[in-house]
C-alpha cells in the first residue's frame, strides 16, 4: 500500500466546537470532536475509520472535504493543502472528492425529483447540461441497479435502499476520485446494507474509486476495508491494515471493539470485554490517556502521561503499553 499515491494526507487535524460559557463563568469551553489526528489516505483503497458515537469520526470525514473548517491542522489533497484554499478554489476542485451521507431522505430535496437531484451537480459545475446532463443522469441510474424510468419519481415514492442508491449515484456523477462514505450502511436493514456494500464496491472497481468509509460496525467495516482507523475522543488509537487488526488488536479499546462484534453462533463461547464507565465528555476530557478511565489494561502512568503513537510492524498504537517499541515520528 505504500508505493502507491497518496490521495489525502491528513495532519494533526484538530475540529473545536465553541460551547455556550456557563454562567458565572468567564472561560470559554470547546467541544474537541476532533483533537490532533494524522492519517494518509492512498489511492485505490478503502479505509475504514470506527468507533463509538460522538468518537469524532463523522467530524473527520466532514474536514476532509472542508464541509467544514477545521480548528487546526493540515489536509493535503494530492500534494495541495485544501486548508488554505479559498472556496472558489476549493469549489472547482471538489468535483474530485464527493460524500456519501448516512440518511438518504434528508440529503434529498423532497421538492426534486430524483433526476434533478442527480442531475444537478453537473450542471452546477459546468461539466454538462440539457440532454448531456439528462443522459449522464439516466446512465448513472443504470449504473447503481436502478430503473432510468425512476427520474421522475420523488424521494418519498422510494425506500430507503433506493434512496441510498440516489446518493450514491449523486455522488458518483461527477466522476470523483475520492468518496467519503458516512454511516452510508447503518440506517438500512441488514439485507439491504449487503445489497449496498456490495454495490460499492463493484464501482469502487469499475470507476478506480478510493473510499473513506466512516462506520461504527465491524462487521461491515471487516468485509469492506484494507486498512481501519479506530477513533475514540477525538484522537486514532490503533491505525492497522484490517487482517491484523482483526487478527491481533493491539490497543486494548480495539479489543473491546472486536470483542463485541456478534458471533454466528449463539452458542459459541467468546471472551467478550464489558467496558465499565461512561464515555467521558469532549468538552473536558480525562488528563493522560484518554481512554483510562475505562480500560482494563490501565498502567498507573496511563492517568496522567498522554501516550504517544508507537509503531508496531507496519501498525500505529497510541498507548502506554507498547512504550518499548519505535516511536511513529522518530
Amino acid at each position: 500500500m505504500n508505493q502507491m499515491e497518496k490521495v489525502f494526507e491528513v495532519k494533526n487535524l484538530k475540529k473545536h466546537f465553541p460551547v455556550k460559557k456557563p454562567l458565572f463563568s468567564g472561560k470559554r469551553l470547546f467541544n474537541k470532536a476532533v483533537d490532533g489526528v494524522s492519517f494518509d489516505l492512498f489511492e485505490g483503497e478503502t479505509l475504514s475509520i470506527v468507533g463509538e458515537s460522538g468518537s469524532g469520526k463523522s467530524t473527520v470525514g466532514r474536514c476532509v472535504v472542508r464541509l467544514i473548517d477545521p480548528t487546526d491542522g493540515n489536509i493535503y489533497y494530492k500534494g495541495s493543502d485544501i486548508t488554505k484554499l479559498s472556496h472558489a478554489k476549493l469549489r472547482r476542485m471538489r468535483s474530485e472528492f464527493q460524500m456519501i451521507f448516512q440518511d438518504p431522505f434528508a440529503s434529498l430535496n423532497p421538492r426534486m425529483t430524483i433526476g434533478s437531484a442527480i442531475s444537478e451537480p453537473i450542471i452546477a459545475s459546468g461539466a454538462a447540461s440539457g440532454k448531456e446532463a439528462m443522459d449522464r443522469t439516466f446512465s448513472m441510474l443504470e449504473k447503481v441497479g436502478l430503473d432510468p424510468e425512476y427520474y421522475y419519481r420523488y424521494p418519498h415514492q422510494f425506500s430507503g435502499g433506493q434512496r441510498q442508491r440516489v446518493g450514491i449515484a449523486r455522488a458518483l456523477v461527477l466522476n470523483p476520485k475520492v468518496i467519503i462514505a458516512d454511516e452510508a450502511v447503518s440506517a438500512l436493514d441488514v439485507s439491504v446494507q449487503a445489497q449496498i456494500i456490495n454495490l460499492l464496491k463493484d464501482i469502487q472497481t469499475e470507476f478506480n474509486l478510493t473510499y473513506m468509509f466512516i462506520a461504527h460496525d465491524l462487521s461491515v467495516v471487516k468485509y469492506l476495508s484494507d486498512r481501519i482507523a479506530v477513533m475514540y475522543l477525538g484522537e486514532i488509537m490503533e491505525l492497522s491494515d484490517k487482517n491484523s487488526l482483526f487478527e491481533n488488536p493491539l490497543h486494548p479499546y480495539t479489543q473491546a471493539l472486536i470483542s463485541a462484534i456478534p458471533k454466528p453462533n449463539p452458542r459459541a463461547k467468546g471472551n467478550k470485554i464489558i467496558l465499565t464507565g461512561d464515555i467521558p465528555s469532549p468538552i473536558n476530557p480525562p488528563s493522560g490517556c484518554k481512554f483510562h478511565n475505562r480500560c482494563f489494561k490501565r498502567l498507573d502512568r496511563c492517568d496522567e502521561d498522554v501516550p504517544q503513537v508507537y509503531k508496531v510492524g507496519n501498525r500505529l498504537v497510541k498507548c502506554h503499553l507498547y512504550a518499548g517499541t519505535e516511536r511513529a515520528d522518530d
